[in-house]
């Protein structure tokens, strides 16, 4: 999987249609993040328990503003 412009990537479903968000694609090997802005730009790779850990802290409210 080179290609990445053939990945699976998605986005939330409440990002507005102006691209300003992030793109996840789940992957054999883990989950790539990039910018739906710059679809041809970089993006970060993690392993699965990475991302796992992640989206635990994100529904404990870990990175809650106030």
């Amino acid at each position: 999987m080179d290609d990445v412009s053939a990945w699976p990537w998605r986005k939330s479903s409440r990002s507005a249609i102006t691209n300003d968000c992030v793109e996840v694609a789940v992957l054999p090997t883990g989950v790539a993040v990039r910018d739906s802005k710059d679809r041809r730009g970089p993006h970060v790779m993690v392993n699965a328990a990475a991302w796992d850990g992640f989206l635990a802290h994100l529904r404990a409210g870990a990175f809650d503003r106030g």
